[in-house]
């Protein structure tokens, strides 16, 4: 039976991390087929391998993107999206062409280098009428969407105070650097002309930005920042203060130096009525404490949430779900979304990252690093 909806990819060949992630977590749902990509530019061999593993029709492996979009585009049984997992320096590009060809987009965060771009990328996928999403894959977490469902139930009151983390200590061995040494940051995230202005604010603390817009609704109207580069090319820790639109004050901090850390994205959300704090290592608890009573720990999966964002749990409690359900969970929505504009109808209440929050990002990346370069001094975000 061929699928409801087809997809390709580009980037993301069998020796890349990510784009695995992206394709497993498509797998949960049976909607959706692979049937085309461009797994690497830059090597043809790797492109044609990643084809023949993923048991692809040869014709669809593509060396271009751009004979993959206008061949697709052009075919009857051609892609309904495709899914970008490369380097930053090329979203743009890749996303633009693939809008123009009319198919719908789901692309990796950051969206692209400058807010001009993020803006035209915006505009196009309007004018096209076509989906975009950015993968904010926290937000594909169930406890996220019970604590996005929790605040705007009034559970915590009006938020007055946010502190948030995402520390790494991956690059830590590139602050003692050594002539004969193969640093970990050795790879395209040091390099300004792929990363773009930002390494560290724009890999990790663009996942804090939009996880704490995507469960509060709040949107940052000012920011201050400090960042350390310890002499490389680009940012590898920052310290942020943000002002909100409702006037309360956030804190942010990201490192990809701090020893002892791994994936420590961390949240804690409070109110004039309670408090909510979540951490990404331990996804399925949700700490929350009303006003006057004693904090309780909500387990995922459990019947006590009564949230309607509950019905995302895939295993019962004690089962952990991790990364691959969160991207999955993404991916659900996106692809239900594609099925409903196929048939002209609503969209806009479907849960999944959009270009706007892609936008935001980029927005915030620019601003912390003017921050950052002008003697931390306050920049506006419009």
């Amino acid at each position: 039976m061929a699928p409801l909806v087809r997809y390709g990819m580009v980037g993301g060949d069998a020796g890349a991390f990510i784009g695995e992630v992206h394709r497993a977590a498509i797998r949960f749902d049976t909607r959706a087929e692979l049937v085309a990509g461009c797994f690497s530019g830059s090597s043809g061999e790797k492109n044609r391998l990643t084809g023949e593993k993923l048991h692809l029709d040869k014709a669809r492996v593509y060396a271009d993107y751009r004979e993959m979009a206008r061949a697709e585009a052009a075919r009857e049984d051609g892609i309904d999206f495709v899914s970008i997992v490369t380097p930053n320096s090329t979203h743009f590009d890749i996303a633009r062409e693939f809008l123009l060809s009319g198919i719908h987009v789901m692309c990796e965060k950051p969206l692209c280098f400058t807010v001009s771009q993020a803006e035209e990328l915006q505009a196009l996928s309007r004018e096209k009428g076509l989906l975009f999403g950015v993968n904010y894959s926290y937000t594909g977490y169930v406890l996220a969407k019970v604590m996005r469902e929790m605040v705007a139930e009034g559970k915590i009151g009006k938020v007055i105070s946010v502190n948030a983390e995402y520390p790494q200590e991956w690059l830590l061995d590139d602050l003692h650097a050594a002539a004969d040494a193969d640093l970990k940051l050795s790879v395209w995230r040091k390099d300004p002309k792929v990363a773009g202005i930002s390494n560290c604010v724009g890999d990790i603390g663009t996942h804090i930005e939009n996880f704490i817009h995507y469960v509060t609704g709040l949107k940052i109207k000012r920011l201050l920042a400090t960042v350390n580069r310890f002499g490389h090319p680009l940012d590898l820790n920052a310290n942020i203060i943000v002002e909100y639109d409702n006037g309360a004050n956030g804190a942010y901090w990201c490192s990809q130096v701090a020893a002892g850390t791994l994936n420590a994205l961390a949240v804690r959300i409070y109110g004039d009525e309670g408090s909510l704090e979540w951490q990404q290592e331990h996804p399925d608890f949700l700490r929350y404490t009303p006003r006057g009573e004693a904090p309780r720990l909500l387990t995922r999966g459990n019947g006590y949430i009564r949230e309607e964002a509950g019905k995302y749990a895939i295993l019962p409690t004690g089962h952990p779900e991790g990364l691959h359900t969160a991207f999955a969970n993404l991916y659900r929505n996106f692809i239900t979304a594609v099925i409903r504009k196929r048939r002209n109808e609503d969209t806009s209440g479907i849960d999944f990252p959009r270009v706007e929050d892609g936008v935001n990002g980029v927005k915030f990346v620019s601003a912390v690093i003017k921050s950052a370069d002008n003697n931390s001094s306050w920049v506006e975000i419009n």
